[in-house]
């Protein structure tokens, strides 16, 4: 492949046509989004299968069967939960004895519905901030964990509502807090007094256009009056705060995102917050967390433990990027931790997170992309120099190879202690691969296991939604340009003749419509899923997966991620194309049977790929995408990914950047296969106006093209199950009318 040149097209502000398009909701941009929808309507929603496909993705995402996902609070589960009868959704809640049953008794305790109709609003769900049972005595003299924050979003935005919420009465508390929509970020310091980062006028907000600022926010009292107690600079991404109210270890701390991957953490010495602020010695790429008297290091480059940032007791040792290590938090706080590697990477091997029950530490490892399970306990040993030893522990046999998660389910705050818990050691394991419904199981990892009985005891089971009987999955290499192997799933459907060969093995008639997908950014691993919506709009209709996991992923740690950033990019696209020649020499597909799909920085790549290789594709699906990357630095919360892509304003970064950015590579001559384009109005974090310039550019060119842009939905692209339903039978149908036979 040649060498993509410097774009030309749209090289600055002056010489843009289209910035017009950027006014959100500016009279002009709408209307042209009115009209391009319109013309998605017609050329898509009028096609024979997309009423059969709509109410099948909605029949999907409404069943009743799905597996509620549930959070312990207290001595409750809780769920939020959507389907057709409750459109924006209800949360509610139960014991975990009712939940196990096949029809739970659930207690509602918002309707959402219902309050956006009382009060005239689209409110979607975001969370809710939940205050621990500090132990001094509550204003209102409810014990436990009795109020939370709500986090509602008009239409999907990032942007929210925060009101304060009785978990008793199921009411809004009245002159609760309430602060007004905004990116804001609150955690309860006591129970009368919130740490919030919050737009509270010029100075507060970050360049990103999140929190630059923590105030210490008592009950009553105006924000505007609260006292900075924690700021970092303009150029940061955000500052956060966080409070444990752990019985024996409570304190407080904050955080300077520097960048995506960078930060500076601080710990308040007295969660009062009357206390020293000390900085917590770390690498600033390495990911620090506190645990009771335990401090965990998750790191992104190596580390010799002779650095000036991490002196440690011994002897130096080297600690690869990718590794966990462990100390004493009083040792790390005296500056000479004694660090103790849990984790070592592999080629092939990667850290994917960790969680705690009261006894154990237990870390997600993905092997080849398929989840395995690591139990690792403090051994109390009076005659070891540490007084004691990390011991790995034998676990259960569990399911594989696909995608397991693990959440804990003791609470650290239990009025007893953990040794009052009944969940201490109780984990709920959720389990899902491309053929397998997802299934959610609860294990006891008791004092006495051995990890040789006792298995997980199935609680939920979804529905199977389509018939696996005589599909299958492979994992593939592809080789990229530079020699990189970079391995890809094939979800075959049944009745599909191909050998299991690899790259350049012939094994099809290369007439497989094939579906491929990739994202390839900011350490996100793609692993593999159970979609019950893909399985009757594509696998029921012949067609082909393909799921890539591109360098600047996460699949593989550190390395594998930092290959394709800043002036390393292109190398995500050179996989993606590798996987896609791949595909065509052994016979899976043919271009005009191959499509092309990706969101947000996967939106980003489908395009950059598509224009460097336009030969390899029929059709391209751009979900939620960047696009401009010469002005995303200036788009919404475009600063806080420069750590990402690089900083167009440096000549040395455009000169990179211009090489596969989408909308400077439009130029005259230029080709591409037909493109469907979606995004959302109330999408605050990657602008609407990336996509919207991108039609305009192309429809001036001639090129082949449709756009949809949802007036709800946030960076999700839909705020609901009918808006979801109808964008995947608009994504579905262009599939189709692009890749299917004739």
């Amino acid at each position: 492949m040649p060498e993509p040149g410097p774009g030309l097209f749209a090289s600055s502000d002056a010489n843009d046509p289209y910035l017009w398009l950027e006014e959100v909701l500016g009279d002009s941009a709408l209307d042209w989004v009115r009209e391009r929808n319109a013309e998605a309507q017609a050329a898509l929603a009028l096609r024979p299968e997309y009423d059969e496909l709509r109410q099948q993705f909605l029949a999907v995402l409404d069943d009743r069967q799905r597996i509620p996902g549930i959070q312990r609070i207290g001595d409750l589960f809780y769920n939020f939960w959507q389907d057709a009868d409750h459109v924006r959704g209800l949360w509610r809640r139960c014991t975990l004895d009712g939940y196990r049953q096949d029809e739970p008794p659930w207690q509602t305790v918002l309707d959402l519905d219902a309050l956006a109709a009382a009060e005239g609003e689209n409110w979607v769900w975001k969370g809710a901030v939940l205050r621990p049972p500090f132990p001094d005595a509550d204003a209102d003299g409810a014990p436990g964990w009795t109020r939370a924050l709500l986090q509602l979003s008009r239409g999907g935005a990032d942007a929210v509502v925060l009101r304060e919420f009785d978990l008793v009465t199921g009411r809004f508390v009245p002159e609760g807090f309430h602060l007004p929509e905004a990116k804001t970020r609150a955690t309860w310091l006591d129970a009368d007094t919130l740490l919030v980062g919050s737009d509270t006028g010029p100075g507060s907000l970050t360049d990103s256009g999140y929190p630059r600022q923590i105030r210490r926010w008592r009950r009553g009292t105006p924000l505007q009056d609260a006292p900075v107690v924690f700021e970092g600079e303009a150029g940061d991404v955000s500052v956060s705060a966080w409070v444990d109210a752990t019985p024996g270890y409570q304190r407080a701390g904050f955080s300077r995102a520097l960048d995506f991957y960078r930060s500076r953490d601080f710990l308040w010495s007295t969660v009062a917050g009357n206390g020293e602020l000390r900085p917590l010695p770390k690498p600033e790429d390495a990911d620090l967390s506190l645990h009771e008297g335990w401090a965990l290091l998750s790191l992104r480059s190596d580390l010799s433990t002779a650095d000036a940032n991490a002196v440690s007791a011994g002897q130096p040792t080297l600690h690869p990027a990718g590794s966990l290590l462990v100390t004493p938090l009083a040792e790390l706080l005296d500056g000479r931790p004694g660090w103790h590697r849990l984790f070592t990477p592999g080629p092939r091997r990667s850290l994917a997170g960790w969680d705690w029950t009261a006894r154990d530490l237990l870390l997600t490892v993905l092997d080849q992309v398929a989840t395995q399970v690591e139990r690792w306990r403090w051994v109390v040993d009076a005659g070891a120099a540490d007084g004691g030893t990390w011991q790995c522990q034998s676990m259960p046999k569990l399911p594989g190879p696909g995608s397991l998660s693990v959440q804990t389910l003791h609470d650290p705050c239990h009025p007893g202690g953990a040794t009052a818990d009944p969940l201490a050691q109780a984990l709920l394991l959720h389990y899902t691969d491309f053929l397998t419904p997802d299934s959610l199981m609860r294990l006891s990892l008791d004092r006495d296991h051995r990890g040789d009985g006792g298995g997980p005891e199935l609680l939920k089971q979804r529905s199977r939604h389509f018939e696996a009987t005589g599909m299958r999955v492979e994992q593939r290499w592809a080789r990229s340009r530079d020699g990189c192997e970079v391995p890809y799933f094939i979800v075959w459907p049944a009745g599909v003749a191909a050998r299991a060969g690899g790259d350049g093995v012939g094994d099809g008639d290369g007439d497989h419509p094939t579906l491929l997908y990739g994202y390839g950014g900011f350490e996100v691993s793609l692993q593999p899923w159970y979609s019950a919506a893909m399985g009757r709009a594509w696998f029921a209709r012949g067609g082909v997966l393909v799921v890539a996991n591109l360098r600047g992923g996460g699949e593989f740690g550190p390395a594998w991620h930092q290959a394709a950033v800043g002036e390393h990019k292109q190398k995500s696209y050179d996989d993606c194309i590798a996987i896609a020649e791949a595909l065509q020499r052994s016979g899976v597909t043919r271009p005009t049977r191959l499509g092309l799909m990706g969101g947000s920085n996967g939106g980003l790549m489908v395009a950059a790929t598509a224009l460097q290789r336009p030969d390899l594709f029929g059709a391209v699906v751009c979900q939620v995408p960047l696009l401009d990357m010469r002005r995303y630095h200036r788009l919404l919360a475009g600063a806080s990914w420069m750590a990402e892509y690089g900083d167009p304003d440096r000549p040395e970064d455009w000169g990179w950047i211009s090489r596969y950015s989408p909308y400077q590579r439009l130029q005259p001559g230029v080709q591409l296969p037909p493109m469907l384009l979606t995004t959302s109005t109330r999408d605050d974090r990657v602008h609407p106006g990336h996509a919207r310039k991108m039609v305009a550019r192309l429809r001036e060119l001639g090129l082949p093209v449709l756009y949809h842009e949802a007036i709800e939905g946030g960076h999700g692209g839909a705020a609901d199950n009918q808006q979801r339903a109808r964008l995947m039978a608009l994504e579905y149908s262009f599939l189709w009318s692009r890749l299917g036979p004739g």
